[in-house]
């Protein structure tokens, strides 16, 4: 019978001490010398444990990622791009943040209230938060940005959500107060965007600065080196208030090519990456891949359209829209594109979330139909099968960005369908910084390919109001529509979601009927992370939101940094 006062690694031990025929001199040396044992088997456990413990708080090593585009400008609230936001936010700190349930939370912010049935926001920042050459960070340096945000002249794709405050008061160094005329559905949202430096940039013109390449941060990260094309590295800024990450340097290489990317990853040169769905399921298996990296797969919070210029004369008629809609399968792109890792979509939020629409379905294909409507807007049959109006063949451009091979395989795909009801459609890549720049933002385009990340609340104002038609604005296909506008406006100041869930659901059934876009699909997230990496915890979030809580055990170490 086992002794239930005894430890579980003792057990053997106290039943030969129970033994009869073990004499009382035997048991007295052997009770000594087990418990030596015992004792020996604690202290080693306990130091294993400290060493444990001691690699995981070693910090050091250095993270390499691959980036398709390279970031545009380091001040968040004049960049549209993807690859900008991700930097700014290891480089900045916001008030607010999203934890890894998507839940809001304080980050600059030591405390946060909500009061006078939404319209009312306090916030007390942390005190003894450091930007990077030693200044406080204080509520002036948020009402500053705040004013930078609204003034006309930065002209912020993001203006928006800040000139709904009626009123901004700072009430002391660490204390501000915000009120809203009427209750906003993205005020907490909009305060989980980054806080600029007073000090630094008080009487710059914003827009031509070159603290957007240079930036002054208080965030977990600082940067070390820009290398145009090449590279944008970040180290561990010391001076973080939650403690200097464990990952000591931060390394984003640019790499316009998929391919190119995933043969790095296989070389051990870059530690993470997003697999496309052919490199995940085909070209990443076996005892090699399973030693060496960890794959992870979840629904992405982001859609892919093709969006149409809807100041092109084609385009502006909402027949040529639908017929290209109906000539497109949707489900061909979700299994030769993302080989089943994916979902059809018919609209902009995400499937599952609570302002999905329950009955829309994605368009179907209907090459009968899309014929019908061209037919009826004009078009007939020209040289070489090309439908034409006017003497003017049905023929327009398909633009997306280089190295996106997903984005690249889908203009491809879309091409030979719309081919089959005599539309004429050619494709052109262009290099991410230059895309956005020199032809979205400028609306230089006869459609486009992209991607719209899917935010947790689902206003999409910024993107569908005809407010934010301009150039630089998020409507870039200059979308107008009088009742959509008005159910956006109301959405966003209706504090009841049962509500808002009836008026997203016209939202959608509008956006549906007029196709400015025509949706595809939304992808599975398919990173991949080299194994040394720990503290990694997949949540509703994805993998990066403790990022700098990852850490790598001194052993498997690879890069040694010097301070």
């Amino acid at each position: 019978m086992k002794s239930t006062s005894c430890p579980a690694y003792a057990q053997n031990i106290c039943e030969i001490l129970h033994f009869p025929a073990f004499s009382y001199a035997c048991r007295q040396i052997f009770f000594f010398c087990a418990m030596l044992a015992i004792l020996a088997g604690q202290a080693s456990a306990q130091a294993d444990s400290a060493k444990i413990a001691e690699d995981a708080l070693a910090p050091g090593d250095r993270i390499i990622f691959g980036t398709i585009g390279e970031a545009s400008n380091l001040i968040s609230y004049l960049s549209t791009d993807s690859a900008s936001h991700e930097i700014a936010s290891l480089i900045f700190v916001a008030p607010l943040r999203y934890n890894k349930d998507l839940e809001p939370e304080p980050w600059a912010a030591e405390t946060w209230s909500i009061e006078d049935n939404g319209k009312r926001m306090r916030f007390t920042l942390r005190k003894g938060i450091l930007w990077e050459d030693g200044q406080e960070l204080t509520a002036e340096d948020v009402a500053f940005t705040y004013r930078v945000v609204t003034d006309p002249a930065t002209a912020s794709p993001y203006a928006e959500d800040f000139l709904r405050v009626k009123e901004f008061k700072v009430l002391d160094r660490y204390s501000f107060e915000v009120t809203y005329e009427h209750f906003f559905t993205r005020a907490v949202a909009s305060w989980m965007n980054p806080i600029l430096p007073r000090h630094i940039l008080e009487g710059q013109n914003i827009r031509n600065t070159p603290f957007s390449r240079r930036p002054i941060g208080a965030g977990p990260y600082r940067l070390k080196a820009w290398e145009s094309g090449s590279r944008i590295s970040l180290e561990a800024s010391p001076a973080y208030f939650e403690g200097a990450p464990n990952i000591k340097e931060v390394v984003y290489r640019i790499i316009p090519d998929d391919a190119t990317m995933f043969m790095e990853t296989r070389a051990g040169r870059l530690d993470v990456m997003n697999l496309s769905p052919l490199q995940y399921l085909r070209q990443s298996s076996g005892p090699f891949w399973e030693r060496e990296f960890r794959k992870y797969q979840y629904l992405a919070s982001v859609y892919i359209f093709l969006g149409f210029n809807l100041e092109h004369p084609f385009f502006s008629d909402l027949k040529v829209r639908k017929a290209i809609s109906q000539a497109i399968n949707r489900q061909d792109l979700v299994q030769g594109v993302l080989l089943g890792l994916g979902v059809a979509a018919f609209g902009p939020f995400k499937p599952g979330s609570w302002a999905y629409h329950p009955t829309l379905k994605p368009v179907s294909q209907d090459f009968a139909a899309a014929k019908k409507l061209l037919k009826e807007a004009g078009f007939t049959p020209g040289k070489n099968g090309i439908l034409e109006r006017q003497g003017k063949p049905l023929s327009f451009t398909i633009l997306t960005n280089q190295g996106n091979e997903q984005r690249i395989l889908t203009a491809t795909v879309i091409q030979s369908q719309l081919a089959k009801i005599g539309v004429d459609a050619r494709i052109r890549t262009v290099e991410w910084a230059a895309f956005i720049r020199e032809f979205v933002n400028k609306g230089r385009f006869d459609a486009v390919i992209l991607g719209w990340t899917i935010p947790q609340d689902p206003d999409i104002f910024q993107i569908w109001h005809s407010s934010q038609a301009h150039d630089g604005g998020l409507n870039f296909i200059h979308y107008r529509n009088p009742a959509l506008d008005r159910l956006l406006e109301e959405a966003r100041a209706t504090p009841n979601q049962q509500a808002r869930v009836a008026m997203y659901a016209k939202i959608q059934e509008i956006l549906a009927e007029d196709q400015p876009y025509c949706f595809l699909f939304v992808p599975y997230a398919l990173p991949i992370v080299q194994s040394r990496f720990q503290g990694i915890s997949p949540a509703l979030a994805g993998i990066m939101y403790n990022f700098d809580k990852w850490w790598v055990p001194r052993a498997q170490q690879r890069y040694k940094l010097t301070e």
